[in-house]
């Protein structure tokens, strides 16, 4: 049986279509890049502040202070800026104005009353020695890198240093 004449329209197709995709698709022709040019160094830039993660007292109540262990959450912490709110209580009676305080969940504090626990105390020391307004009657939140560290305080024993970066009136937000 003879065998039908083949067409060359669907292999002439075929031929195109593969003649325009290597057009398309073949590296673009090599051309030499341009001489480096001396760049002046730049010192390099100030790090930029992390966010601070927003905590309660309730965090901080997750170290035993009878033997140090802290909880996961909180060690995930240790070392990192939050903001946590509370009130202030100066380390020299009437002082009003100071650069290093204690921070405390509630009002009066280690003032007339036992001290809280330690881990209800965080010892707070500004960066750069910048002294605050310490009034013992308002809320605070106060932002800076916290510590788990045993420190002795004129009002007892703290379960948390922080390195004060802001202290700004407490509002609900």
């Amino acid at each position: 049986m003879p065998r039908p004449p083949v067409s060359l329209r669907p292999l002439l197709g075929v031929s195109l279509l593969v003649a325009a995709t290597a057009a398309f698709t073949s590296p673009p022709p090599r051309v030499a890049a341009p001489a480096p040019r001396a760049v002046p160094r730049v010192a390099d830039p100030a790090p930029v502040p992390q966010q601070a993660v927003t905590i309660d007292w309730r965090v901080l109540a997750g170290l035993d202070y009878t033997n140090g262990k802290a909880t996961d959450t909180l060690k995930k912490l240790d070392g990192q800026t939050v903001r946590i709110p509370g009130f202030v209580v100066p380390l020299d009676d009437f002082q009003e104005e100071g650069a290093e305080f204690l921070l405390v969940p509630y009002y009066g504090a280690c003032v007339h009353t036992p001290p809280p626990p330690p881990n209800q105390i965080v010892m707070v020391a500004m960066t750069g020695k910048k002294a605050v307004k310490l009034n013992l009657f308002d809320a605070v939140w106060m932002s800076g890198k916290i510590k788990i560290a045993s420190v002795e305080s004129p009002y007892g024993t703290v379960g948390y240093t922080l390195e004060g970066l802001k202290v700004e009136p407490y509002s609900a937000k």
